[in-house]
């Protein structure tokens, strides 16, 4: 059986944790391939409530076997606490989590750098969320990152590679007339943390060989979602991995022949978090209306996120982009109650009609959407399969699935694991 790619269709925020969540009683491993703890997956299920930054999103079955990639920059520190609190409500991890040598390490002083460079942005702001992301991206390009393969060095040896990344910082934190870091106090906290991360740490490669030669049913898990992507995304607003099919494969160490299923998902309306342009985005009322019925607030921030109808155009990139087999649309119950509901079919870029998502951000920050308006359903949409939804839900989601030419196979029509239709 091939590996199933999960990537996020919009700006992220499209609900992939609960998909994920869904599709691991079909697998048995789940492989989170990039990104870091600026990413937040909410998982409701019959324990309650999760919130995964680091972990993959699929580990709350007990035969799952969770892998953090590549591809991924990691917190050592914010990823022992994350697993601590899992084990701490319940669920058994042990021998279940691994992390890839290959894996990058965010620094202490990478989050310092992080809010350094958004400061100096003024009012361009990115909006990065603080978390050293982008920072660890750039000394992994420019080969000055620490992977997680160093947590297997003997402890003298980790102290001095660790103390001596820290005072190289320390000669850049004095351009911003910053303080300096205690090269010796995170060496030393690092060093302390050796034996309890080194047990984690696998060589992916051969981990990966080992899952196809068992028959092992994989599942990548993105983070971010395809207009974040930071080569086909709205740069530079965007996040600084490839969240895209090309990461998946980077982050994971699969190969193309290896990937059966590309499953995008996509939120019955649009929203954002942070800067950049946003073509359908609500204004005023409108747009706090939307963000209360969705509740619409980052789980690794708590920032409000930018709400709009949903964008067919922008959709349709996300489609073509990623080789989508399977689309996965989430919070059709939001739109529960409104009379009328909008999609964006095409864009009017300075007086001319388009249906292609330009590449170029200025370009897309002049591009004004134009709506079809689509009549609106009312009630619960607690229903066991398609024909249970009322008539006005079932035909937004066929338009959808028309204008996008992909099947749209999943429904969710609320954060509970039970509220999923399947087509």
């Amino acid at each position: 059986m091939g590996a199933t790619v999960v990537v996020g269709g919009q700006w992220g925020d499209e609900g992939k944790a609960k998909i994920v969540d869904f599709l691991m009683s079909e697998h048995d491993v789940v492989i989170r391939y990039q990104g870091g703890a600026n990413a937040g997956h909410t998982v409701v299920s019959h324990d309650g409530k999760f919130a995964f930054h680091l972990i993959p999103s699929g580990v709350l079955f007990p035969h799952i076997t969770g892998v953090l990639g590549s591809g991924m920059v990691i917190d050592p520190f914010g990823f022992i606490d994350e697993f601590q609190q899992l084990v701490t409500r319940g669920i058994d991890l042990e021998g279940r989590v691994m992390i890839s040598s290959s894996a990058h390490v965010v620094m202490p002083y990478h989050k310092i750098v992080d809010n350094l460079l958004e400061a100096e942005l003024k009012d361009k702001k990115i909006g990065s969320t603080g978390k050293g992301i982008g920072p660890a991206y750039t000394d992994k390009y420019s080969r000055k990152g620490m992977r997680f393969s160093s947590f297997m060095l003997d402890k003298e040896d980790l102290f001095e590679e660790v103390k001596t990344r820290v005072d190289f910082a320390n000669r850049f934190l004095e351009v911003f007339n910053a303080p300096k870091s205690s090269a010796e106090k995170i060496a030393a906290d690092f060093a302390n943390i050796k034996e309890i991360i080194s047990h984690f740490v696998v060589d992916l490669h051969e981990k990966v060989t080992e899952f196809k030669k068992d028959g092992k049913r994989i599942l990548l898990e993105g983070a971010q979602g395809t207009l974040l992507d930071i080569d086909h995304g709205t740069y530079p607003y965007v996040t600084s991995s490839s969240c895209t099919i090309g990461g998946a494969l980077s982050g994971s160490g699969l190969n193309h022949r290896d990937i059966s299923k590309v499953v995008g998902i996509f939120k019955s309306y649009v929203t954002r978090v942070g800067n950049g342009p946003f073509p359908t985005e609500l204004p005023g009322e409108e747009g706090q209306i939307l963000r209360d019925r969705g509740a619409e607030y980052g789980t690794t921030t708590g920032r409000p996120r930018r709400c709009g109808w949903f964008d067919v155009v922008a959709a349709r990139y996300a489609v073509e982009l990623n080789g989508i087999t399977d689309i996965a649309l989430t919070k059709l119950d939001v739109l529960s109650g409104y009379k009328t509901v909008k999609i964006a079919t095409s864009y009017q870029l300075d007086g001319k009609r388009i249906d292609k998502f330009p590449q170029d951000v200025e370009s897309l920050r002049r591009c004004v959407p134009v709506y079809e308006e689509i009549e609106g359903w009312q009630g619960d949409l607690d229903a066991s399969s398609f024909d249970g939804l009322p008539d006005g839900a079932k035909k937004y989601v066929e338009r959808l699935e028309r204008e996008l030419g992909t099947k749209i196979t999943y429904i969710s029509t609320g954060p509970e694991r039970k509220r999923m239709i399947v087509r």
